[in-house]
């Protein structure tokens, strides 16, 4: 049976659909994954938003701070249901589309505290080692969608503004690397 014709929510092994509480234990867990990950980056870059990047030399299209916080809960509530879509599923393909996932929840985990924490002892090599670490995330989002699709269709789309925000914020990070 191909993986778009399971019945979502079914486990696979018993033929049987997932609980109701298993399902919002799941997307719950997913939810809290991606909120662990905007978390711990906003503590890297808490102090440095108004420290040395208030000052630092940024793209004419840069949007103002207050726009970052609700792109990126967009985002990420996007990027946990996603992954709730898929881990429903239950696929032969699921583990390794996973992975990737995981993969790239890591990489976007890196990045934060690459360009906005270590520019102050590292000055522009960090700012260059970010626009290296959110290259490679474009790349496993992308990977990450490739695997989504065919498995939900709805998730690789709930993916496809995250690549395209990442495309975005590797720009804003690449006139930072260049001018400062």
């Amino acid at each position: 049976m191909r993986p778009d014709q399971e019945q979502s929510g079914t486990d696979v092994k018993s033929g049987r659909p997932y609980s109701p509480g298993v399902q919002a234990a799941a997307l719950a867990g997913f939810l809290v994954a991606s909120l662990l990950v905007a978390g711990l980056g906003g503590l890297a870059s808490a102090a440095n938003v108004n420290g040395w990047y208030a000052s630092a030399d940024k793209a004419p299209w840069t949007p103002p701070n207050f726009v970052f916080g609700p792109v990126w809960t967009v985002l990420y509530t996007a990027m946990a249901v996603a992954a709730w879509l898929v881990w429903r599923q239950r696929s032969s393909m699921t583990r390794r589309a996973m992975t990737v996932y995981a993969i790239q929840l890591v990489l976007n985990l890196a990045w934060t505290p690459a360009f906005f924490a270590l520019y102050p002892p590292l000055g522009t090599a960090a700012l260059w080692l970010g626009l290296a670490i959110i290259l490679v995330l474009i790349a496993a989002v992308a990977l990450t969608v490739m695997y989504f699709g065919p498995i939900s269709r709805t998730a690789g789309l709930l993916l496809l503004p995250y690549v395209s925000w990442l495309v975005f914020a590797a720009s804003l990070n690449w006139w930072a690397a260049v001018h400062n």
